[in-house]
């Protein structure tokens, strides 16, 4: 099975730069021309291409908002803008069929949503986890980067299933998938302690799925998705948010208006040290034709909300010559959010899933004990504790 994680693509920090507006010479440190008064433009770190490893956070870069000195805090002392963590623009493709982008948007001013694959290529089997950092509590994107790797490292790690039913293969991946979530748990718990006591400690939302010929089965904790989205057949949302917004939805308000409230995105679930308590809700469908399993964050999914609308962009994105490519997918789908304002950081994975591919019959599966999946929580219950995510 292949497995892989980020390395930071490190670019080289030019002293001298040209004013786009009259040509004029400046420091790549100036945020203004001296000559025309022209501002520059924040130059962003180059996209990292994710490769076999652990992912880290990189070291303290010069400021992408004006180019200063970043202090020990993580601050730059010169605009007071929070240091970039590296992760601006993120690519990870573990297999032909598996890949996924992480952008950190337009309006945000880095990205504190994070991303981890596996798969292995002779037997379809793959695995996708996306982390959506609370924005409103500290180092919340150190959080999701140790949540994905804790989450991935376990998922890669499991047993496989023997070749039963896809009810026993629900089961076991379900176990395994509440077990990463509670890996995810103790990881962003860990970063919590790691720094200190602080009045909002770092937290995000955790989303994750495997693909196993046939059967998908997802797992999640807030509002980041899970979609479904075959060539031939209805789309569906495998995730159930843990909002404010799903819990109005459950009593008749409609979609649209939940969703466009200002609350919409208080989470009623995530993990850290302050979440709630409980196991990672569950969900699982058979894939009957080929198709995308998409896992997002609400960068992408704000703008597109419904699985069957989700469906129509994707497939109007996927250029026909590739059209079994998830990565120039995923690079299109961000490239659109972005469009569409870029509120938010933005996650797109994908894995192409075609349950009439044939197998490599030399491929090694290992039993493992089957479980009942668990139920999902209502999220229509009332007196629950609520974080704003943005």
């Amino acid at each position: 099975m292949s497995d892989s994680s980020a390395t930071a693509g490190e670019s080289p920090v030019t002293d001298r730069l040209s004013c786009p507006s009259c040509g004029e010479a400046a420091a790549a440190t100036d945020a203004f021309c001296e000559s025309c008064g022209s501002p520059f433009k924040p130059q962003s770190p180059p996209p990292q291409r994710q490769s076999a490893g652990v992912a880290t956070s990189p070291s303290v870069r010069p400021c992408i908002a004006c180019g200063g000195e970043v202090g020990s805090d993580g601050w730059c002392t010169v605009c007071g803008v929070k240091a970039s963590n590296g992760r601006e623009h993120v690519v990870e493709q573990p297999a032909p069929r598996v890949a996924g982008v992480s952008d950190k948007g337009i309006v945000h001013p880095r990205n504190e949503d994070a991303a981890a694959l596996a798969a292995d290529p002779d037997t379809g089997w793959a695995a996708l986890v996306v982390c959506d950092g609370v924005t409103t509590a500290t180092d919340s994107d150190v959080a999701s980067l140790a949540a994905v790797n804790a989450a991935r490292a376990l998922l890669a790690a499991a047993p496989r299933p023997p070749n039963t039913s896809a009810e026993a293969r629900i089961a076991h991946w379900s176990e395994r998938l509440i077990a990463a979530a509670a890996a995810a748990n103790r990881a962003a718990t860990e970063v919590a302690h790691a720094i200190g006591d602080v009045e909002n400690p770092p937290s995000a939302t955790f989303v994750a799925a495997v693909a196993e010929r046939d059967v998908l089965v997802a797992a999640w904790i807030g509002d980041s998705r899970a979609y479904w989205l075959p060539e031939a057949g209805p789309a569906e949302q495998l995730s159930v948010d843990d909002s404010w917004a799903t819990a109005q939805i459950h009593i008749g308000v409609s979609r649209d208006v939940a969703e466009a409230s200002p609350q919409a995105h208080a989470i009623t679930r995530w993990i850290g040290s302050d979440g709630p308590s409980g196991d990672a809700s569950t969900s699982a469908t058979t894939a009957r034709s080929p198709g995308w399993l998409m896992l997002c964050s609400d960068g992408l999914w704000n703008y597109c909300s419904e699985a069957s609308e989700l469906a129509k962009l994707v497939y109007s994105l996927t250029d026909s010559s590739a059209a079994r490519d998830p990565l120039p997918l995923a690079e299109s789908l961000v490239t659109w959010a972005n469009e569409q304002g870029g509120h938010d950081n933005i996650t797109v994975t994908l894995a192409y899933i075609d349950p009439t591919a044939e197998i490599d019959p030399t491929a090694e599966i290992d039993p493992a004990a089957e479980t009942e999946p668990a139920a999902e929580t209502d999220p229509a219950a009332s007196e629950v504790e609520m974080k704003e995510s943005f």
